[in-house]
């Protein structure tokens, strides 16, 4: 199954559907979506890797558009939306915590959370929930975003087509690496 959904990755980071999806991608997972666009930016530069500047900026202003829908989220729609994506991310009871260093460290918060795997979803909700200055937060977001994606796709498009032969004997090893990541994010979330 792990094989089926690698090649269906590799063929869409292929297809005229790929930067589309992307977009899509991106706006969400600033806001509300779990799985990180990293996984649709690294195929995307390995398959054409002459496109990688176009494919990071196109991950990096949906992004921050999507950043900006979930302080939208934080900021007006906290009981409705908010909340019940904190709940499911288990983190409302760190919400108070998270305000706090807000409080003490303001936009470092954004450029040190905006680069690891901590999903930026939180980030962009806590954002709105503690009104922090929106033009800030775009400012931080946008650099932040930027150098993660432009790092990923550079990377993919360096050193992807190079290292996807080991990729497809190794899937199971590197899907396990991330996913080791990805849930070592959430935890360094949980006790920030």
């Amino acid at each position: 199954m792990l094989k089926k959904t690698y090649q269906k990755l590799r063929d869409l980071s292929a297809s005229d559907k790929a930067e589309p999806t992307l977009a899509m991608v991106s706006f969400a997972e600033a806001s509300f979506f779990p799985i990180p666009v990293d996984i649709m930016i690294l195929p995307m530069s390995t398959m054409r890797p002459e496109r990688w500047v176009r494919t990071a900026i196109i991950a990096t202003i949906f992004s921050v558009l999507g950043g900006c829908f979930g302080y939208a989220i934080g900021m007006f729609l906290m009981d409705s939306i908010g909340k019940p994506l904190m709940h499911f991310y288990h983190y409302d009871d760190k919400l108070v915590h998270f305000q706090e260093q807000y409080q003490k460290w303001g936009a470092l918060i954004i450029f040190i959370k905006g680069l690891t795997p901590i999903p930026f979803k939180l980030v962009t909700i806590a954002s709105g929930l503690a009104h922090f200055n929106f033009g800030i937060f775009v400012l931080a977001s946008a650099i932040t975003r930027a150098a993660r994606f432009f790092l990923v796709a550079w990377a993919g498009a360096k050193f992807g087509p190079s290292i996807e032969p080991f990729i497809e004997k190794q899937l199971y090893w590197v899907t396990g690496a991330l996913a080791v990541i990805i849930v070592l994010g959430f935890w360094i979330v949980t006790k920030i």
